[in-house]
Protein backbone atom coordinates (compact mmCIF):
# COMPACT_ATOMS: atom_id res chain seq x y z
CA UNK A 1 0.00 0.00 0.00
CA UNK A 2 1.49 3.32 -1.11
CA UNK A 3 0.28 6.89 -0.69
CA UNK A 4 0.61 10.12 -2.65
CA UNK A 5 0.91 13.34 -0.65
CA UNK A 6 0.41 16.91 -1.85
CA UNK A 7 -0.40 20.31 -0.39
CA UNK A 8 -2.90 22.69 -1.99
CA UNK A 9 -2.10 26.41 -2.34
CA UNK A 10 -4.33 27.16 0.63
CA UNK A 11 -2.31 24.81 2.85
CA UNK A 12 -4.73 21.87 2.90
CA UNK A 13 -2.92 18.55 2.82
CA UNK A 14 -4.04 15.79 0.48
CA UNK A 15 -3.32 12.08 0.77
CA UNK A 16 -4.42 9.72 -1.99
CA UNK A 17 -4.13 5.97 -1.39
CA UNK A 18 -4.93 3.89 -4.50
CA UNK A 19 -6.30 0.44 -3.67
CA UNK A 20 -7.06 -1.32 -6.94
CA UNK A 21 -8.42 -4.49 -5.34
CA UNK A 22 -11.68 -2.81 -4.26
CA UNK A 23 -14.53 -1.10 -6.11
CA UNK A 24 -15.22 1.48 -3.39
CA UNK A 25 -13.59 4.65 -2.16
CA UNK A 26 -13.66 6.48 1.17
CA UNK A 27 -13.34 10.25 1.02
CA UNK A 28 -12.51 11.69 4.43
CA UNK A 29 -11.78 15.16 5.72
CA UNK A 30 -10.03 15.21 9.07
CA UNK A 31 -9.61 18.40 11.11
CA UNK A 32 -7.23 19.11 13.98
CA UNK A 33 -10.16 20.03 16.20
CA UNK A 34 -11.42 17.99 19.13
CA UNK A 35 -12.53 18.30 22.72
CA UNK A 36 -9.06 19.23 24.02
CA UNK A 37 -9.37 22.51 22.10
CA UNK A 38 -12.51 23.48 24.01
CA UNK A 39 -13.18 25.67 27.04
CA UNK A 40 -15.57 25.33 29.97
CA UNK A 41 -18.02 27.54 28.10
CA UNK A 42 -18.15 25.45 24.93
CA UNK A 43 -17.32 21.93 26.17
CA UNK A 44 -18.96 19.53 23.72
CA UNK A 45 -19.01 21.93 20.76
CA UNK A 46 -16.63 19.76 18.67
CA UNK A 47 -18.99 16.80 18.93
CA UNK A 48 -22.11 18.97 18.49
CA UNK A 49 -20.62 20.48 15.32
CA UNK A 50 -20.04 16.99 13.94
CA UNK A 51 -23.76 16.31 14.43
CA UNK A 52 -24.70 19.53 12.62
CA UNK A 53 -22.55 18.77 9.57
CA UNK A 54 -25.27 16.79 7.80
CA UNK A 55 -28.17 19.08 8.84
CA UNK A 56 -28.13 21.53 5.95
CA UNK A 57 -25.99 23.90 3.87
CA UNK A 58 -26.77 26.97 1.78
CA UNK A 59 -26.72 24.77 -1.31
CA UNK A 60 -28.69 21.93 0.30
CA UNK A 61 -30.79 23.51 3.06
CA UNK A 62 -32.19 20.36 4.69
CA UNK A 63 -30.84 17.16 6.13
CA UNK A 64 -33.16 15.12 3.92
CA UNK A 65 -31.64 16.65 0.78
CA UNK A 66 -28.15 15.62 1.83
CA UNK A 67 -29.28 12.18 2.98
CA UNK A 68 -31.25 11.59 -0.24
CA UNK A 69 -28.19 12.39 -2.37
CA UNK A 70 -26.00 10.03 -0.38
CA UNK A 71 -28.59 7.24 -0.24
CA UNK A 72 -29.40 7.72 -3.92
CA UNK A 73 -25.77 7.09 -4.77
CA UNK A 74 -25.71 3.90 -2.70
CA UNK A 75 -23.17 5.54 -0.42
CA UNK A 76 -22.83 5.87 3.34
CA UNK A 77 -21.74 8.85 5.40
CA UNK A 78 -20.80 9.53 8.98
CA UNK A 79 -18.53 11.54 11.23
CA UNK A 80 -16.64 11.07 14.48
CA UNK A 81 -15.09 13.23 17.16
CA UNK A 82 -12.09 12.54 19.37
CA UNK A 83 -10.09 14.59 21.82
CA UNK A 84 -7.62 15.71 19.15
CA UNK A 85 -9.42 15.48 15.81
CA UNK A 86 -12.77 15.32 14.04
CA UNK A 87 -13.46 13.36 10.87
CA UNK A 88 -16.16 13.53 8.21
CA UNK A 89 -16.43 10.91 5.49
CA UNK A 90 -18.46 9.43 2.67
CA UNK A 91 -17.84 5.91 1.42
CA UNK A 92 -19.14 5.25 -2.07
CA UNK A 93 -18.68 3.31 -5.26
CA UNK A 94 -15.55 4.55 -7.00
CA UNK A 95 -17.43 6.24 -9.85
CA UNK A 96 -19.41 8.43 -7.38
CA UNK A 97 -16.36 10.06 -5.82
CA UNK A 98 -17.07 13.53 -7.24
CA UNK A 99 -20.40 13.60 -5.38
CA UNK A 100 -18.48 12.93 -2.17
CA UNK A 101 -16.17 15.86 -2.89
CA UNK A 102 -19.14 18.10 -3.66
CA UNK A 103 -21.02 17.27 -0.46
CA UNK A 104 -18.04 17.36 1.92
CA UNK A 105 -16.64 20.62 0.55
CA UNK A 106 -20.12 22.15 0.76
CA UNK A 107 -20.37 21.11 4.42
CA UNK A 108 -17.04 22.62 5.34
CA UNK A 109 -17.80 25.96 3.71
CA UNK A 110 -21.56 26.51 3.85
CA UNK A 111 -23.17 25.00 6.94
CA UNK A 112 -26.44 26.76 7.80
CA UNK A 113 -26.61 26.05 11.54
CA UNK A 114 -30.35 26.57 11.45
CA UNK A 115 -31.40 27.50 15.03
CA UNK A 116 -34.39 25.12 14.78
CA UNK A 117 -32.09 22.23 13.83
CA UNK A 118 -29.72 23.15 16.66
CA UNK A 119 -32.57 22.98 19.16
CA UNK A 120 -33.71 19.59 17.87
CA UNK A 121 -30.20 18.18 17.90
CA UNK A 122 -29.70 19.18 21.54
CA UNK A 123 -32.16 16.48 22.51
CA UNK A 124 -30.34 13.92 20.39
CA UNK A 125 -26.98 14.69 21.99
CA UNK A 126 -28.36 14.67 25.52
CA UNK A 127 -29.82 11.22 24.85
CA UNK A 128 -26.42 10.16 23.51
CA UNK A 129 -24.86 11.33 26.77
CA UNK A 130 -27.51 9.35 28.66
CA UNK A 131 -26.66 6.30 26.57
CA UNK A 132 -22.99 6.53 27.53
CA UNK A 133 -23.96 7.02 31.17
CA UNK A 134 -26.00 3.80 31.03
CA UNK A 135 -23.21 1.87 29.26
CA UNK A 136 -20.51 1.44 31.94
CA UNK A 137 -18.06 -0.56 29.77
CA UNK A 138 -17.89 2.52 27.54
CA UNK A 139 -18.19 5.15 30.27
CA UNK A 140 -15.33 3.77 32.35
CA UNK A 141 -12.68 5.15 29.98
CA UNK A 142 -14.13 8.66 30.44
CA UNK A 143 -14.05 8.29 34.21
CA UNK A 144 -10.48 7.03 34.02
CA UNK A 145 -9.22 9.92 31.88
CA UNK A 146 -11.06 12.35 34.16
CA UNK A 147 -8.98 10.89 36.98
CA UNK A 148 -5.75 11.25 35.00
CA UNK A 149 -6.25 14.74 33.60
CA UNK A 150 -8.69 16.33 36.03
CA UNK A 151 -10.67 19.47 35.23
CA UNK A 152 -8.85 20.19 31.98
CA UNK A 153 -9.98 19.69 28.37
CA UNK A 154 -8.20 16.32 28.27
CA UNK A 155 -10.20 15.21 31.30
CA UNK A 156 -13.60 16.28 29.97
CA UNK A 157 -16.05 14.00 28.18
CA UNK A 158 -16.00 14.43 24.40
CA UNK A 159 -19.80 14.61 24.31
CA UNK A 160 -19.73 17.60 26.65
CA UNK A 161 -21.83 18.65 29.61
CA UNK A 162 -25.60 18.77 29.36
CA UNK A 163 -25.88 22.35 30.60
CA UNK A 164 -23.44 23.54 27.92
CA UNK A 165 -25.25 21.59 25.19
CA UNK A 166 -28.59 23.08 26.22
CA UNK A 167 -27.16 26.60 26.02
CA UNK A 168 -25.42 26.31 22.62
CA UNK A 169 -26.47 28.81 19.95
CA UNK A 170 -25.60 29.42 16.30
CA UNK A 171 -22.73 31.84 16.86
CA UNK A 172 -20.93 29.28 19.08
CA UNK A 173 -20.49 26.96 16.10
CA UNK A 174 -19.42 29.74 13.75
CA UNK A 175 -16.90 31.08 16.26
CA UNK A 176 -15.45 27.60 16.85
CA UNK A 177 -15.02 26.92 13.13
CA UNK A 178 -13.30 30.27 12.65
CA UNK A 179 -10.72 29.26 15.25
CA UNK A 180 -9.89 25.77 13.99
CA UNK A 181 -11.42 24.90 10.60
CA UNK A 182 -8.61 26.36 8.53
CA UNK A 183 -7.46 24.59 5.36
CA UNK A 184 -4.00 24.42 6.92
CA UNK A 185 -5.47 22.45 9.84
CA UNK A 186 -7.11 19.83 7.62
CA UNK A 187 -6.17 16.80 5.62
CA UNK A 188 -8.33 15.15 2.98
CA UNK A 189 -7.68 11.44 2.48
CA UNK A 190 -9.04 9.46 -0.45
CA UNK A 191 -8.56 5.70 -0.17
CA UNK A 192 -9.85 3.18 -2.69
CA UNK A 193 -10.10 2.60 -6.42
CA UNK A 194 -8.93 5.98 -7.71
CA UNK A 195 -6.55 7.48 -10.25
CA UNK A 196 -4.14 9.83 -8.54
CA UNK A 197 -3.95 12.63 -11.13
CA UNK A 198 -7.70 12.83 -11.72
CA UNK A 199 -8.41 12.74 -8.00
CA UNK A 200 -5.87 15.46 -7.25
CA UNK A 201 -7.44 17.78 -9.84
CA UNK A 202 -10.93 17.18 -8.44
CA UNK A 203 -9.75 17.92 -4.91
CA UNK A 204 -8.20 21.20 -6.04
CA UNK A 205 -11.50 22.11 -7.73
CA UNK A 206 -13.66 21.46 -4.68
CA UNK A 207 -11.35 22.28 -1.77
CA UNK A 208 -8.79 24.71 -3.21
CA UNK A 209 -10.69 27.83 -2.17
CA UNK A 210 -11.29 26.86 1.45
CA UNK A 211 -9.99 29.68 3.70
CA UNK A 212 -6.76 29.41 5.63
CA UNK A 213 -5.79 31.25 8.79
CA UNK A 214 -3.78 30.86 12.00
CA UNK A 215 -5.47 28.37 14.31
CA UNK A 216 -5.60 28.25 18.09
CA UNK A 217 -3.54 25.72 20.01
CA UNK A 218 -4.41 23.53 22.97
CA UNK A 219 -3.32 23.34 26.58
CA UNK A 220 -0.33 21.10 27.20
CA UNK A 221 -0.83 18.25 29.67
CA UNK A 222 1.26 18.81 32.80
CA UNK A 223 2.06 15.61 34.66
CA UNK A 224 3.86 15.05 37.93
CA UNK A 225 1.93 12.38 39.78
CA UNK A 226 3.51 11.43 43.13
CA UNK A 227 1.12 8.80 44.52
CA UNK A 228 -1.64 6.43 43.46
CA UNK A 229 -5.10 7.87 42.84
CA UNK A 230 -8.69 6.58 42.92
CA UNK A 231 -11.90 7.97 41.39
CA UNK A 232 -15.32 6.40 41.99
CA UNK A 233 -18.28 7.13 39.75
CA UNK A 234 -21.11 6.05 42.02
CA UNK A 235 -23.80 4.06 40.23
CA UNK A 236 -25.92 1.08 41.21
CA UNK A 237 -24.96 -1.64 38.74
CA UNK A 238 -25.14 -5.42 38.58
CA UNK A 239 -21.53 -5.51 37.42
CA UNK A 240 -18.64 -3.43 38.69
CA UNK A 241 -16.41 -1.80 36.09
CA UNK A 242 -12.92 -0.56 36.71
CA UNK A 243 -9.89 0.75 34.84
CA UNK A 244 -6.44 0.50 36.36
CA UNK A 245 -3.18 1.65 34.86
CA UNK A 246 -0.26 4.04 34.66
CA UNK A 247 0.72 7.19 32.79
CA UNK A 248 3.05 6.65 29.85
CA UNK A 249 4.14 8.68 26.80
CA UNK A 250 2.84 10.65 23.84
CA UNK A 251 2.86 9.75 20.16
CA UNK A 252 6.24 11.27 19.40
CA UNK A 253 8.07 8.94 21.79
CA UNK A 254 8.45 5.98 19.43
CA UNK A 255 11.25 4.52 21.55
CA UNK A 256 8.72 3.69 24.26
CA UNK A 257 5.41 3.86 22.43
CA UNK A 258 5.77 0.69 20.37
CA UNK A 259 7.17 -1.48 23.19
CA UNK A 260 4.28 -0.28 25.38
CA UNK A 261 1.82 -1.46 22.72
CA UNK A 262 3.42 -4.90 22.81
CA UNK A 263 3.46 -4.92 26.62
CA UNK A 264 -0.26 -4.13 26.68
CA UNK A 265 -0.90 -7.08 24.35
CA UNK A 266 1.09 -9.38 26.64
CA UNK A 267 -0.91 -8.22 29.64
CA UNK A 268 -4.40 -8.14 28.18
CA UNK A 269 -4.44 -8.22 24.40
CA UNK A 270 -6.40 -11.38 23.79
CA UNK A 271 -7.89 -14.55 25.26
CA UNK A 272 -4.44 -16.06 25.82
CA UNK A 273 -3.03 -12.94 27.49
CA UNK A 274 -1.82 -12.98 31.08
CA UNK A 275 -4.66 -11.01 32.64
CA UNK A 276 -7.44 -12.66 30.65
CA UNK A 277 -6.15 -16.01 31.86
CA UNK A 278 -5.58 -14.95 35.49
CA UNK A 279 -8.73 -12.89 36.00
CA UNK A 280 -11.33 -14.66 33.89
CA UNK A 281 -10.21 -18.17 33.01
CA UNK A 282 -8.41 -19.11 36.22
CA UNK A 283 -10.59 -17.31 38.80
CA UNK A 284 -13.86 -16.44 37.06
CA UNK A 285 -13.77 -12.88 38.43
CA UNK A 286 -14.85 -10.99 35.33
CA UNK A 287 -16.55 -11.08 31.96
CA UNK A 288 -14.42 -8.73 29.87
CA UNK A 289 -10.71 -8.18 30.43
CA UNK A 290 -8.53 -6.07 28.16
CA UNK A 291 -5.42 -3.92 28.31
CA UNK A 292 -4.69 -1.08 25.91
CA UNK A 293 -1.92 1.45 25.36
CA UNK A 294 -3.36 4.88 24.50
CA UNK A 295 -1.20 7.68 23.11
CA UNK A 296 -2.21 11.29 22.58
CA UNK A 297 0.07 14.00 21.19
CA UNK A 298 1.78 14.80 24.50
CA UNK A 299 0.64 12.13 26.97
CA UNK A 300 -0.54 8.56 27.22
CA UNK A 301 -1.49 5.68 29.46
CA UNK A 302 -1.39 1.89 29.65
CA UNK A 303 -4.62 0.68 31.20
CA UNK A 304 -6.50 -2.54 31.99
CA UNK A 305 -10.31 -2.50 31.78
CA UNK A 306 -12.41 -5.09 33.59
CA UNK A 307 -16.10 -5.84 34.19
CA UNK A 308 -16.15 -7.69 37.51
CA UNK A 309 -18.38 -9.41 40.04
CA UNK A 310 -19.11 -6.50 42.45
CA UNK A 311 -18.59 -8.73 45.49
CA UNK A 312 -15.15 -9.78 44.28
CA UNK A 313 -13.85 -6.53 42.85
CA UNK A 314 -11.09 -6.36 45.48
CA UNK A 315 -9.80 -9.73 44.36
CA UNK A 316 -9.87 -8.71 40.68
CA UNK A 317 -7.98 -5.48 41.39
CA UNK A 318 -5.31 -7.32 43.40
CA UNK A 319 -4.81 -9.85 40.61
CA UNK A 320 -4.09 -7.02 38.17
CA UNK A 321 -1.78 -5.24 40.62
CA UNK A 322 0.11 -8.47 41.29
CA UNK A 323 0.48 -9.21 37.58
CA UNK A 324 1.83 -5.70 36.97
CA UNK A 325 4.35 -6.27 39.77
CA UNK A 326 5.36 -9.66 38.39
CA UNK A 327 6.18 -8.19 35.02
CA UNK A 328 7.80 -5.07 36.47
CA UNK A 329 9.94 -6.68 39.18
CA UNK A 330 10.54 -10.26 38.18
CA UNK A 331 10.71 -9.90 34.43
CA UNK A 332 8.94 -13.16 33.69
CA UNK A 333 8.11 -12.36 30.08
CA UNK A 334 9.44 -14.96 27.65
CA UNK A 335 10.60 -14.74 24.06
CA UNK A 336 7.58 -16.85 23.10
CA UNK A 337 5.22 -14.33 24.71
CA UNK A 338 6.97 -11.50 22.90
CA UNK A 339 6.66 -13.27 19.55
CA UNK A 340 2.95 -13.99 20.10
CA UNK A 341 2.22 -10.41 21.19
CA UNK A 342 4.01 -8.94 18.18
CA UNK A 343 2.00 -11.13 15.84
CA UNK A 344 -1.20 -10.18 17.71
CA UNK A 345 -0.55 -6.45 17.31
CA UNK A 346 0.55 -6.73 13.68
CA UNK A 347 -2.35 -9.01 12.78
CA UNK A 348 -5.00 -6.71 14.24
CA UNK A 349 -3.37 -3.71 12.56
CA UNK A 350 -3.48 -5.43 9.17
CA UNK A 351 -7.07 -6.61 9.66
CA UNK A 352 -8.20 -3.06 10.41
CA UNK A 353 -6.70 -1.83 7.15
CA UNK A 354 -8.84 -4.16 5.04
CA UNK A 355 -11.52 -1.46 4.99
CA UNK A 356 -10.99 1.79 3.03
CA UNK A 357 -12.48 3.82 5.87
CA UNK A 358 -9.87 2.47 8.29
CA UNK A 359 -7.13 3.21 5.76
CA UNK A 360 -8.33 6.81 5.57
CA UNK A 361 -8.39 7.10 9.38
CA UNK A 362 -4.86 5.69 9.60
CA UNK A 363 -3.35 8.21 7.18
CA UNK A 364 -5.51 11.12 8.31
CA UNK A 365 -4.89 10.73 12.02
CA UNK A 366 -1.16 10.17 11.50
CA UNK A 367 -0.93 13.46 9.62
CA UNK A 368 -3.11 15.47 12.01
CA UNK A 369 -1.41 14.20 15.16
CA UNK A 370 2.18 13.61 14.06
CA UNK A 371 2.55 15.70 10.89
CA UNK A 372 4.09 12.79 9.06
CA UNK A 373 3.02 9.95 6.79
CA UNK A 374 4.22 6.39 6.56
CA UNK A 375 3.07 3.18 4.96
CA UNK A 376 1.69 0.34 7.09
CA UNK A 377 4.74 -1.73 6.21
CA UNK A 378 6.92 0.83 8.02
CA UNK A 379 4.79 0.49 11.17
CA UNK A 380 5.06 -3.29 10.99
CA UNK A 381 8.84 -3.02 10.60
CA UNK A 382 9.02 -0.96 13.82
CA UNK A 383 7.08 -3.66 15.66
CA UNK A 384 9.35 -6.37 14.26
CA UNK A 385 12.42 -4.57 15.61
CA UNK A 386 11.21 -4.65 19.23
CA UNK A 387 13.26 -6.91 21.47
CA UNK A 388 12.59 -8.48 24.84
CA UNK A 389 14.97 -5.95 26.43
CA UNK A 390 12.71 -3.14 25.15
CA UNK A 391 9.68 -4.71 26.81
CA UNK A 392 11.50 -5.20 30.09
CA UNK A 393 12.74 -1.60 30.00
CA UNK A 394 9.28 -0.05 29.63
CA UNK A 395 7.75 -2.52 32.10
CA UNK A 396 10.25 -1.55 34.78
CA UNK A 397 9.98 2.15 34.07
CA UNK A 398 6.24 2.59 33.71
CA UNK A 399 4.67 -0.20 35.78
CA UNK A 400 6.58 1.11 38.80
CA UNK A 401 4.76 4.45 38.44
CA UNK A 402 1.84 5.39 40.73
CA UNK A 403 -1.27 3.43 39.82
CA UNK A 404 -4.58 5.03 38.87
CA UNK A 405 -7.89 3.30 39.54
CA UNK A 406 -11.29 4.43 38.25
CA UNK A 407 -14.45 2.56 39.26
CA UNK A 408 -18.10 2.60 38.27
CA UNK A 409 -20.24 0.87 40.86
CA UNK A 410 -22.06 0.95 44.16
CA UNK A 411 -19.05 2.09 46.21
CA UNK A 412 -18.04 5.22 48.11
CA UNK A 413 -14.92 4.35 50.14
CA UNK A 414 -11.94 5.73 48.21
CA UNK A 415 -9.45 4.86 50.96
CA UNK A 416 -10.45 1.20 50.85
CA UNK A 417 -9.54 0.94 47.17
CA UNK A 418 -6.43 3.09 47.51
CA UNK A 419 -4.99 0.52 49.93
CA UNK A 420 -5.35 -2.18 47.28
CA UNK A 421 -2.91 -0.35 45.03
CA UNK A 422 0.07 -0.64 47.37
Amino acid sequence: MNFHHATLKNGMNVVIVPITEVESVTTMVMVGAGSRYETHKNNGISHFLEHMAFKGTRKRPTAIEIASLIDGAGAESNAFTGKEYTGYYIKSAAHRIELSFDILSDMLANLLFDPKEIEKEKGVIIEEINLYEDTPPRKISDVYESLLYGDTPMGWDIAGRKEVIRGAIRRDFISYMKKLYSASNMVIVVAGKVKVDETQKAIEKYFGEHPTFTTEGHKVVIEGQKESAVKIHYKKTDQAHFAIGVRTVGLNDEKDRFPLAILSAILGGGMSSRLFHEVREKRGLAYYVRTASENYMDCGHLTTYIGSDPKRIDHAIKVVVDEYKKVQKKGQITEEELKKAKEFVKGHFVLELEDTRSVAVFYGSTWILEKKLENPSEVIAKIDRIRLSDIMRVAKEFLSSPLNLAIIGNYKDHDHFRKLLV
